[in-house]
């Protein structure tokens, strides 16, 4: 009898283990360190983000982004792993060190601990990473109290949002050191956990794709989830290349993560931040708020580069006030002069706001780092793409006559900015039906408005109201090639396209440029540049005036007509850029998505 009930434990035993075994390779994330044997059960590349695990299912009370569990969560693409001449050298020096150095004192008993506490001491010296220009950030003035003390923005950490951080960078090496230093200090702000940062290197010639390899030390080490990738030129010949297309085909992959995150693992972010040229920290931290206090589906910064020894405004290729005007190239010190004639906004509205500090609604912008809601655009199927009908200057045949109410072929961003009009007044038309019937109405009676003509009440043509021209011309100048090509009558006449239903009576999509959110680039004063913009050290705090007046209580709708600065043909960067004013109907973008 005792024989048989030791046969019978022996073999409730075995079956135990057995289910134990059988339930691991269920189980197991793919990510995990397991067994060779379980690693057969997942043939997917490591690289990819995985699908939830049954693990992952019952255990949701972890953090979604924790890259020292799921290692997919910090992947390296593209990589040039090449053999050269010193490659065998080099792995060899490495096994060594590894094997009679690093490896002992890591596992000896009595050198483990100074081991573990060497990691530590790294970790808190790379959070206090500034950077050379960062580093200058604290000591900037500023008038709203962004600096006054550390826990300023203890309330967006506190709500454990994500962030996404998207980055495309082409030969940008004299920044991307204080970029890493950014990310570094919104990480120890927002912890390491609640960022994904996705870098994208688009064929880069100088040493960014060596800086980023230090951009994947420092960021493994913190534990901050990432993917770094480096990818070739689209086209061989740079003269063949066309500037808005790279634009959109970078920008898409870069948010490639952003979409297999959601796909596969259900994170949604709360906001994505595109981090160009350089900004400090709090002045992100600002335009998130701003984001949310208003619900503003883009919140931007403003890009100010220095010329001929003062700094103006740079980026007209993608940003247009609320009518559709390019903004001014002013010069940074122009708000001491009490003339809104100088400021970069051309309706007033924007103009008022732009002299008081206070954020100012957009028809687009980009304006160096800005803050995009996903849930208005990425996460609802918006993409960067450009216009198709560009010229080849490449090939002999000839250019192609184009009419002047042909699509405008302007940067990437222009177009991103009016499909979240169209999608707006899309999404709008589902939850209003008031405003399909007003719509059916006015196509019924075959009116037609002309783009130039008002069509709002009388307290939006107040607003619309455009501050006369300055007599003196802008400098062409910038931070890159943005403004070059510009006539002398800026802006030039209308075309004569004309709408079948006026803009305003869409929901407005909500775009916004803060002003106190400053990007700036190398060889930039930005001490200098924060003085002109904010005023001496012994100006009056301001925060309290400023921030019930953040929140734009009345939003317009798109205006009737934009200025178009377009690139018509190849030539990447650099290529020519001509200028027009071009109808924007809403309604007849709407017809033309439904008849496709």
């Amino acid at each position: 009898m005792a024989l048989i009930i030791r046969r019978r434990s022996l073999v409730r035993i075995l079956l135990f283990f057995g289910f134990a075994i059988l339930l691991r390779f269920l189980v197991v994330s793919p990510a995990s360190p397991a067994s060779s044997v379980a690693s057969r059960f997942y043939t997917s590349d490591p690289q990819e983000i995985q699908k939830h695990g049954v693990l992952d299912l019952v255990t949701r009370g972890e953090k979604a982004l924790d890259a020292r569990k799921h290692k997919f969560l910090q992947v390296r693409m593209g990589r040039d792993e090449r053999e050269d001449l010193f490659t065998g050298a080099v792995r060899d020096g490495i096994l060594d060190y590894w094997e009679r150095f690093q490896k002992p004192f890591i596992e000896g008993h009595e050198t483990s601990y100074m081991d573990a506490q060497s990691v530590l001491t790294s970790i808190e010296q790379l959070l206090t990473l500034n950077g050379w220009v960062a580093a200058k950030c604290p000591t900037l003035t500023r008038p709203f109290g962004q600096n006054k003390d550390e826990d300023a923005y203890d309330d967006l950490a506190n709500q454990g949002h994500l962030y996404y951080i998207g980055m495309v960078i082409h030969s940008a090496d004299h920044f991307l050191t204080d970029q890493l230093a950014v990310i570094v200090q919104l990480a120890r702000r927002l912890g390491t956990s609640n960022l994904f940062v996705s870098m994208l290197d688009y064929d880069s010639s100088d040493s960014t794709e060596t800086l980023t390899d230090l951009c994947e030390a420092v960021l493994t080490l913190l534990g901050v989830p990432y993917r770094i990738r480096r990818v070739p030129s689209m086209t061989v010949d740079p003269s063949a290349a066309y500037y808005p297309l790279e634009e959109a085909h970078t920008r898409n992959l870069a948010l490639e993560p952003l979409h297999e995150l959601l796909v596969k693992r259900d994170i949604k972010f709360h906001r994505v931040i595109w981090l160009k040229g350089f900004t400090c920290p709090n002045d992100i931290l600002e335009s998130i708020r701003i984001s949310m206090v208003n619900d503003a589906a883009m919140v931007c910064g403003m890009d100010w580069a220095e010329h001929n020894g003062f700094f103006i405004f740079s980026d007209r290729w993608r940003t247009r006030d609320i009518n559709g005007d390019q903004f001014r190239q002013s010069v940074s010190s122009s708000l001491s002069s009490s003339s809104l004639n100088t400021v970069p906004p051309r309706d007033t509205v924007g103009a008022q706001r732009y002299a008081k500090h206070l954020p100012f609604q957009v028809f687009c912008c980009e304006s160096g780092t800005h803050v995009v809601d996903p849930e208005q655009s990425y996460y609802a199927g918006i993409t960067y793409r450009a216009g198709p009908d560009f010229y080849n200057a490449t090939q002999p045949d000839d250019p192609p006559i184009r009419l002047p109410d042909d699509k405008c072929l302007d940067s990437t961003q222009a177009w991103f900015c009016r499909d979240l009009w169209v999608w707006k007044a899309k999404d709008g038309m589902k939850d209003v039906e008031q405003d399909l019937e007003v719509i059916e109405t006015t196509t019924k009676q075959k009116r037609t408005v002309d783009p130039i003509e008002p069509v709002a009440d009388e307290h939006v043509l107040q607003r619309r109201q455009v501050v006369p021209e300055r007599e003196d011309a802008d400098a062409n100048a910038g931070s890159d090639y943005d403004a070059s090509d510009l006539p002398q009558n800026d802006p030039p006449p209308v075309s004569e396209q004309r709408l079948t239903a006026p803009n305003a009576v869409f929901l407005p999509v909500r775009i916004m440029v803060n002003p106190r959110c400053v990007t700036t680039y190398a060889g930039v004063s930005h001490a200098q540049l924060a003085l002109d913009l904010f005023g001496p050290p012994d100006r009056e705090n301001r925060e309290d005036e400023l921030k019930d007046q953040d929140v734009l209580q009345d939003w317009e709708g798109a205006p009737d007509s934009f200025v178009c600065q377009e690139q018509q043909t190849t030539g990447g960067r650099r290529a020519s850029k001509n200028q027009r004013r071009l109808g924007f109907s809403i309604h007849q973008e709407l017809e033309e998505a439904l008849s496709q």
